[in-house]
């Protein structure tokens, strides 16, 4: 398709979520775990999360919350040019899972993969605004993951923690070129790469047949709360810089929702005194790359955003972060 003459804006024109029926409640895995009532909240800000059935995969979460997001955008399928799918736990490791959810939903589109753990979101919302902005096509962005088959089930430090969702956001072109995003920052250390890990099933560790490996690994979770946090700060001031604003400018602020702690230090330090945060930790836990477009979704379900810009920050493994400043 030939690039437009003028430069196109970018607006987010739907949003769509999906959380499995079973609801997993703090109380179920302090009384497994021998812990105290009450543990999991004071060190995390989650009470509570979801988890997939049995027959559940990963499509099967992204598929609603797309639908959700294609009905609410009211965009018609052979309008979406680019379907992004930013997921850790893909249905299996061959083929991607992104054409098979496209096939469901009804689109003729591109559909592709990106494996962005935590900052999986992050990365396909820009990518998609690029291809919104060259093409003037419509882009849908879902995040999907099935973290529960991932937890080790003695492992406090990911039960606490992990969760499944899947959240999905339409793009579309819009006539004011400064709408979408007015800055962004990606950064990654691979010198980090194994600080959060699930070391078997790809190449370096073939599966073997048995379970050991298969579940995520965080040896050091105050090496990786620390580096979260300097990450997300970092790279927030550098994106705020950029856009030419101050933290005071930010109406919205939507970060990744890792844990409680790590986000009241963010907060704390970039000093967003003023900023509407938006997330559903609590309720629905860390859903790694999910958790930015469920938080959105779950506002939108509550009237239009500010109209002032927004910063969306993440941090996750590889390791990867970034930061992004967007106005709506």
């Amino acid at each position: 398709m030939p690039l437009a003459d003028a430069p196109r804006g970018v607006v987010m024109g739907g949003f769509g979520h999906y959380l499995p029926d079973r609801r997993v409640d703090n109380a179920e895995i302090e009384a497994e775990m021998g812990l105290a009532p009450g543990w999991i909240a004071a060190r995390t800000g989650i009470y509570s999360r979801h988890y997939a059935s049995p027959d559940q995969a990963v499509s099967d979460l992204a598929v609603p919350a797309g639908q959700m997001a294609l009905r609410q955008a009211g965009v018609e399928g052979d309008t979406i040019g680019l379907l992004l799918l930013a997921t850790s736990t893909p249905d299996h490791l061959l083929p991607p899972t992104a054409p098979l959810v496209a096939h469901r939903l009804g689109l003729v589109a591109g559909a592709i993969d990106l494996a962005g753990a935590c900052a999986g979101f992050l990365q396909a919302l820009v990518l998609g605004a690029g291809h919104v902005r060259m093409t003037g096509q419509a882009v849908l962005v879902i995040a999907a993951n099935i973290l529960s088959r991932r937890i080790a089930p003695g492992d406090i430090a990911t039960r606490a923690l992990f969760a499944d969702a899947a959240g999905a956001v339409v793009l579309t072109p819009s006539l004011d070129p400064a709408r979408g995003p007015r800055a962004l920052v990606l950064r990654s250390d691979g010198a980090g790469h194994d600080m959060i890990r699930m070391p078997r099933g790809g190449s370096r560790l073939p599966y073997d047949g048995t379970a050991e490996g298969l579940s995520m690994q965080m040896p050091d979770g105050r090496a990786v709360f620390a580096r979260a946090v300097d990450g997300m700060v970092g790279s927030s001031q550098q994106a705020l810089r950029e856009a030419g604003l101050t933290a005071a400018d930010i109406a919205t602020w939507l970060p990744h929702q890792a844990n409680g702690r790590i986000l009241a230090q963010v907060r704390a330090r970039m000093g967003l005194v003023h900023a509407e945060a938006l997330g559903t930790l609590a309720r629905h836990g860390n859903s790694s790359a999910a958790s930015m477009p469920l938080a959105l979704s779950f506002r939108a379900t509550e009237g239009l955003l500010p109209p002032g810009p927004m910063l969306m920050t993440a941090f996750g493994a590889g390791l990867l972060w970034g930061a992004v400043v967007w106005q709506p």
